[in-house]
């Protein structure tokens, strides 16, 4: 079995402890030891989220040295460990196609697809029933929420929050950095930065996308 250490403080975080177990309950290596937190969440020290103890804050993962880390979706900070301790978190209900490649602090919440030849850069967060087809490929620091469906060969670029029920057209580009609001139907690419709402999807004004 290897330790595991959560890093963060929120909702995702502590549901993330429950994925946990129910992937060591079905054969994965992970015994969860508890949670780092932001320094802005120094006040959680010693507390417990959802029965796991916060053993300190970032910082604190030098005390340690074998555990491996899972970031949730909000730790936005550089992790400064190696490579080979930054986990993968999979739900046990979550298809993943055996062609499929999952990079580095990833999290794929329950019941997600995660299609043939498909491929997921480092810390993607899938949340529950997010879909993405054959070829697919997601850079790095994606979030995908919940029954998200991304048709085959889609691209989606780093950074990009892909809204709850959106859905891309196949073989299609989200530009990096790029926000596609909940229920949005994208059928053409989406250049970098954007924000895009609506059946068909549209980009939104400057002014209205601070909003």
């Amino acid at each position: 079995m290897k330790d595991l250490i959560i890093l963060g403080a929120g909702v995702h975080g502590a549901e993330m402890a429950e994925i946990a177990e129910r992937a060591s309950h079905a054969g994965a290596p992970w015994r969860l030891r508890g949670f780092a937190v932001p320094e802005g969440h120094a006040d959680l020290v010693g507390k417990t989220i959802n029965d796991y103890p916060v053993l300190g804050t970032r910082q604190a993962l030098q005390r340690y040295p074998g555990c491996c880390v899972v970031p949730d979706n909000e730790h936005k900070e550089p992790i400064g460990l190696p490579r080979e301790r930054i986990a993968s978190l999979v739900d046990p209900s979550a298809f993943v196609s055996r062609t499929a490649r999952i990079g580095a602090g990833c999290v794929i919440y329950p019941h997600c697809f995660v299609g043939l030849r498909a491929s997921l850069g480092d810390f993607v967060f899938m949340l529950p029933g997010a879909v993405v087809n054959h070829d697919g490929a997601l850079a790095d620091r994606v979030v995908v929420c919940s029954s998200v469906i991304l048709a085959g060969g889609v691209r989606v670029e780093t950074g990009c929050y892909l809204g709850q029920g959106c859905v891309v057209r196949q073989n299609l580009c989200i530009g990096r950095d790029s926000v596609i609001g909940m229920g949005a139907v994208v059928t053409k690419d989406v250049g970098a930065g954007s924000v895009m709402a609506g059946n068909p999807a549209r980009l939104l004004p400057a002014r209205e996308s601070r909003l």
